[in-house]
């Protein structure tokens, strides 16, 4: 079941990282809504089931650490991310995927709740261009039971994200 929380709904899921996500999208010009889950949203497969959208659909926020700086990856939920592609995109000659622990410490997300948007620094984002398939993408917001959709040009506008080819072929 899902419920619009887009107007400060009090809510047991509705929690400070979702409202710091709905505070980031509303400074940015977002005109949508942040939607909860009482269903987890934990996993891709966990997102697809509880919006009722494919796989595809899903938009991963994952964070690398590129060169030792966080870089955001946006990717559609059925790809995989192609490190040597995320080098090549970002002149980057070290990338790995940032731990669960480095993100809640340093971003205050946990993982399966991993926004692409709620930074209280400008990260540099890096979007898979087979986001672009899809008219609409359906993002974490904050934590494993808030969501919200979003297009493809929405995403690049709200993150400012170079789109290019992340996926593993």
């Amino acid at each position: 079941m899902k419920r619009s929380c887009g107007r400060m709904s009090c809510d047991r899921h509705y929690t400070s990282e979702v409202q710091k996500v709905w505070e980031t999208l509303k400074s940015l010009g977002y005109g949508g809504q942040i939607l909860v889950s009482d269903q987890t949203i934990f996993t891709v497969e966990d997102a697809s089931k509880a919006i009722g959208v494919p796989e595809e659909q899903i938009l991963k926020s994952l964070i690398f650490l590129v060169d030792d700086e966080p870089v955001l990856v946006l990717m559609s939920g059925s790809n995989k991310v192609d490190i040597k592609k995320v080098k090549k995109a970002l002149g980057a000659r070290k990338v790995k995927m940032a731990g669960p622990e480095y993100i809640e410490e340093n971003f205050g997300y946990k993982v399966g709740g991993v926004p692409p948007v709620g930074y209280d620094t400008k990260m540099r984002a890096l979007i898979d261009e087979d986001v672009r398939k899809y008219e609409i993408l359906w993002a974490a917001a904050g934590n494993d039971h808030a969501f919200f959709p979003v297009s493809p040009d929405e995403l690049v506008a709200l993150t400012g994200g170079l789109v290019c080819d992340l996926k593993k072929q």
